[in-house]
Parts: structure tokens; sequence; C-alpha cells
């Protein structure tokens, strides 16, 4: 059982502990996850995936991030844009950490 594990998914890295509580880009699923793509389990370092290496997680929940608001403006020509976005998002919670 690993301590620390960085893993990939969504085009973004996360350093994750067992039983920590992760945002990630929205996956379609439901239960439990397996993530394949490890970067780094405590001193080991992967080139660039470290092979049998596993982090499990659990679906805590789908929905939709915090509102982003986008604006712009021009000076002196009456020019303003106000956007907002939100992003979908899946929380997920650690359970297992496989090395």
């Amino acid at each position: 059982m690993s301590e620390i594990a960085i893993f990939q998914t969504g085009g973004k890295q996360y350093r994750v502990k067992q039983g920590d509580i992760v945002k990630v880009e929205k996956l379609n699923a439901e239960g439990k996850v397996e993530f394949d793509q490890v970067l780094m389990l405590d001193d080991k370092i992967g080139t660039p995936f470290i092979e049998g290496a596993k982090v499990v997680a659990e679906v805590v929940e789908q929905k939709r991030s915090d509102k982003v608001l986008v604006f712009k403006k021009k000076r002196r020509q009456n020019y303003r844009r106000t956007k907002g976005h939100r992003q979908y998002i899946t929380v997920l919670k650690i359970t297992e950490i496989k090395g």
C-alpha cells in the first residue's frame, strides 16, 4: 500500500493519497473507477507510467463546478460583455492505491 500517488486523467495530473476527495473532469462512470496512468508512487517515478500501478476511486457524485465569469471591456468604447461558464465535473473518493 502506497502513501502518495500522482495519476493522470482528463489531461490533468492529480496528487492523491488514500481517503482524499478529488474533483476531476467529467467521467462517464458510476461506482468504482480505476486509473492505470500512474506517474509516481512514493519514490518510484514512471517512464512515463508505472506498470501494474493503479489508483482505485469511488464516484461520489456527478455535478457542475462553480460559475466562472468572463468579462471583456474596451475602455472609452462603451463595449462590455459578460459570459458565464460551469464545467461538468466528477467528484471522486480515493479508496485504494495499488503498487
